[in-house]
């Protein structure tokens, strides 16, 4: 396709060099960009699901789309489009090339199945126009060991026979990677998003190029009484000291865990390690367990609360009938897609037994555009929080309450990934 003589299209092997340096300057990258990295981005990266937009020879916006796997609210899974990869050059914005590189990467993941399309928004306004909605939010907290209160002689596992153990990069590509898929498929980690074996391989040393942002760390395994992985954690440390005295900051690189015990045990292990003054947790879910389990919750002080997975509907009926429902109850949705890929009236009928979502004529109970739909979705929003802020109409009396018992969860969604 053209316009202002300007050609977006798919890559061919030809093409990805350019656009890898285009990337890397719409993030404000201005090392050099090797022939090295190049190919060791290239193993990652489907060509038919990358474009690009070219100025004669140069490439001056960048968009790429891969297949993800969502948990949704009851640990069911959907296909997502997952958005990445997003720049226009500073020389080419306000010329359309983002909306129609967006345009036709949704037209094309609903026409492969995908039934909803998931990113991470580097800033807040860009993405709602094409209907995205933050479905998903994180906080950072930094926990100042000295205050928090706990007592570092008692920091092994509380079940008996239990125990942490440090492992190597290529244990974790193995028992990570199982422990990971286990997880995300539990009822209440809605947000989660899969793992490739080339994220493992990323993240663990296997696959090293420049520019791969990968740096040597410490793993840890929980393990039960009955010898099963139950938690993971990888962490860094920064070696610093003043006036002979230890200031040693601990950085979580991940931590997830299959049980709250598990979980448990693993923020006390990092909190009692020596020299360790300051834990920094990472992007961890906005109700994460950490700053109740120390005696002192003010020792954990939030750095950053921020949104950061961003969903948007491609098949509503699909999207509604994949996750699960904690009472039953009808909600016809009247919603409104600015792109016209998922707009309707439906009729939500759910239960704990299961849900049927179908196109329906019936009068509206609630209207909203489907970018509110993405937000309460994953059960973070509340639509009689919307409601009040004008971004979701009632059409018949109570039926926000209806759609806060369908649709909220006990559990805040947590999407540790980027992607």
């Amino acid at each position: 396709m053209r316009h202002d003589d300007l050609d977006i299209r798919a890559l061919t092997d030809d093409d990805y060099p350019r656009w890898v340096r285009a990337l890397a300057t719409g993030f404000l990258r201005s090392d050099e960009i090797t022939e090295e990295e190049i190919r060791g981005r290239r193993g990652g990266v489907d060509l038919d699901r990358t474009h690009g937009a070219f100025d004669g020879e140069r490439c001056v916006a960048t968009f790429r789309t891969l297949p993800q796997r969502l948990t949704v609210p009851g640990g069911a899974s959907v296909a997502s489009c997952a958005v990445t990869n997003v720049t226009v050059s500073a020389t080419h914005r306000r010329r359309g090339l983002l909306t129609r590189m967006m345009t036709g990467a949704l037209a094309e993941g609903k026409e492969r199945g995908e039934v909803c399309s998931t990113l991470d928004s580097a800033e807040y306004p860009i993405y709602g126009r094409f209907g995205y909605g933050p479905a998903a939010w994180f906080t950072t907290w930094r926990v100042d060991v000295g205050r928090a209160g706990l007592d570092r002689r008692r920091s092994g596992p509380e079940e008996k026979g239990a125990r942490i153990d440090l492992a190597d990069d290529a244990e974790v590509r193995v028992e990570g990677a199982a422990l990971h898929e286990r997880v995300r498929a539990l009822p209440d980690r809605q947000g989660m998003i899969d793992r490739t074996e080339r994220w493992w391989k990323l993240n663990t040393g296997a696959l090293v190029f420049p520019g791969s942002g990968w740096k040597p760390a410490f793993h840890v395994l929980h393990r039960d009484a009955d010898g099963q992985v139950q938690g993971l954690a990888t962490y860094t440390a920064d070696d610093h000291w003043e006036a002979k005295m230890p200031h040693v900051g601990l950085h979580v690189r991940d931590l997830i865990a299959a049980t709250p015990e598990a979980e448990r045990d693993l923020w006390r292990y990092l909190l009692s390690i020596d020299w360790v003054t300051t834990v920094h947790t990472g992007r961890r879910a906005p109700d994460d367990l950490l700053p109740d389990l120390l005696p002192d919750a003010r020792a954990a002080r939030v750095d950053t609360h921020a949104d950061f997975l961003w969903l948007r509907p491609l098949d509503v009926p699909a999207l509604l009938e994949a996750r699960a429902y904690p009472v039953s109850g009808s909600l016809v949705l009247d919603l409104h897609d600015p792109m016209g890929l998922a707009g309707g009236r439906f009729l939500l009928d759910a239960s704990p037994e299961g849900a049927r979502c179908v196109p329906t004529t019936r009068s509206a109970d609630l209207s909203m555009g489907v970018g509110a739909l993405s937000s309460l979705y994953l059960g973070d929003r509340s639509a009689s929080r919307l409601r009040a802020l004008g971004q979701v109409v009632e059409e018949r009396p109570g039926a926000a309450a209806l759609a806060d018992l369908l649709l909220r969860t006990a559990r805040r969604p947590w999407c540790p990934d980027e992607f």
